[in-house]
C-alpha cells in the first residue's frame, strides 16, 4: 500500500518536508499547497511537485497531509484535513491554543485518523542511543539556545523552542505535574524570547528548563539525574554521554572507561563512563517514515496528538506564569506589560 501525500506550506521547512517525502518508502508524494501560490509554484518547479492552488483540490487526491504552515493556522488546516477524512502530521507546537487541540484530537479519535505531532526531537539519535538504559531522572536541566531568525516569533520561545524539552521530559518522566514557576522577557520581538521554567512533578522529580532565541551561540543540551546515573545528551551532535555508579567488583558490559571510585566508607562505588553507539539518522525523515507507518499498520504514532496536547499544556502554564510575573514586577519598563 503507497500512502498518497501532499504537503501544506513551502516555507523553509515546507520545503525540507517536500524534499523528504520524495525519499520515504511506501509514500507517494502528490503535490503541495501554499497560500503564497508563486510560491508554491517556485518550489514546485524546482523540487519537481505538482503545485495546486486550492487546499480543497489538494485534499481530493491524498490519504494524509503534512501541515508545516505557522502554528496560527495550523487548527483551521487541520481540521480542513480531517473534514475530508486524511491523515495528519502537523509540525509543533500542535496549535496555539488547548481548547483546540482538544477538538482536533476528539475528531481524530472518532473517524480513527492518524494524528501526528511534528516533536523531532524524540528521533535524535542522543535519544535514541538510550534505549537500552532505564530511565528514570529526577532531576533534569535543558539548555536551548539559538541564535535570532525572526522565523518562529510569531510565538513565544517557550512554544518555539522549549516546547521540544518539555515534550521529551514528559515522555521521561512518568508523572503528573504538580506545579510550575517561570520568568521570560521579550528582547527583539514582541513575543517572549528568553525563557526559565521549573517544573515539579507528583513523583519528587524537578526539570529546569532554559530557552533563548537571541543567543550568540547555539545549544541544545540536556542533563539528565538518577539513582547512581548521570546522563548527557547534546543534540546538536546527536551523543549522549552516561556516568554510572557501579559496585568496585562489577563490568558495565561493553566499551566503558572508569574514573575511580566514589562515596564514603564500604559505601564507595566505581565509577563507569560509557558513550552509547547511536546510528546515523535523519530524525525528520525517520519521523515522517513513521508517520506513513502508522497509517499502513493502523497504529498510534510515537508522538500522537495528545501527546502534542501535553506538551501545549505544560507551555501554556509557564507563559501564564510568566505573563503574570512581568505584570507583577515593578521595575520593568512599561511597554513590557504589553506582550501577550
Amino acid at each position: 500500500m503507497k500512502v498518497k501525500v501532499g504537503v501544506v506550506g513551502t516555507g523553509h521547512l515546507g520545503k525540507i518536508h517536500t524534499k523528504l517525502f520524495k525519499e520515504v518508502e511506501n509514500c507517494e508524494l502528490i503535490g503541495i499547497y501554499d497560500q503564497d501560490y508563486e510560491r508554491a509554484k517556485q518550489v514546485g518547479s524546482e523540487l519537481k511537485v505538482k503545485p495546486f492552488d486550492d487546499l480543497e483540490k489538494l485534499l481530493a487526491e491524498v490519504d494524509a497531509v503534512d501541515i508545516v504552515a505557522t502554528t496560527s493556522a495550523h487548527y483551521d488546516l487541520v481540521k480542513q484535513s480531517f473534514a475530508k477524512n486524511k491523515h495528519v502530521f502537523v509540525e509543533k507546537p500542535i496549535t496555539t491554543q488547548i481548547w483546540e487541540a482538544e477538538e482536533l484530537i476528539k475528531i481524530a479519535e472518532e473517524k480513527k485518523l492518524t494524528f501526528q505531532v511534528g516533536h523531532i526531537e524524540r528521533f535524535n539519535p542522543a535519544l535514541i542511543s538510550l534505549e537500552k538504559y532505564k530511565l528514570n531522572p529526577l532531576f533534569v536541566q535543558t539548555d536551548r539556545l539559538a541564535q535570532f531568525n525572526p522565523r518562529g516569533t510569531d510565538v513565544a520561545v517557550v512554544l518555539d523552542l522549549m516546547i521540544h524539552d518539555i515534550d521529551i521530559i514528559l515522555s521521561l518522566i512518568k508523572s503528573e505535574v504538580k506545579s510550575v514557576s517561570a520568568s521570560g522577557v521579550p528582547v527583539v520581538s514582541d513575543t517572549l524570547d528568553i525563557a526559565n521554567a521549573r517544573i515539579e512533578f507528583e513523583n519528587g522529580a524537578i526539570a529546569n528548563v532554559t530557552a533563548s532565541r537571541i543567543s550568540q551561540k547555539k545549544m541544545r543540551k540536556m542533563r539528565m539525574f538518577q539513582r547512581d546515573t548521570y546522563i548527557s545528551l547534546d543534540f546538536t551532535t546527536g551523543v549522549s554521554e552516561v556516568f554510572r555508579l557501579l559496585p568496585p567488583d562489577q563490568k558495565p558490559k561493553g566499551f566503558f572507561k572508569t574514573f575511580g571510585e566514589i562515596g564514603i566508607g564500604d559505601k564507595k562505588k566505581v565509577v563507569a563512563y560509557e558513550q552509547p553507539k547511536f546510528k546515523e539518522v535523519n530524525a525528520l525523515k525517520l519521523e515522517l517514515e513513521l508517520f506513513v507507518d502508522a497509517i499502513v499498520k493502523g497504529t498510534t504514532p510515537i508522538v500522537s496528538g495528545k501527546d502534542g496536547l501535553k506538551a501545549l499544556r505544560v507551555a501554556e502554564m509557564i507563559i501564564a506564569k510568566i505573563e503574570e510575573s512581568i505584570k507583577n514586577a515593578k521595575n520593568f519598563p512599561s511597554w513590557l506589560n504589553d506582550v501577550e
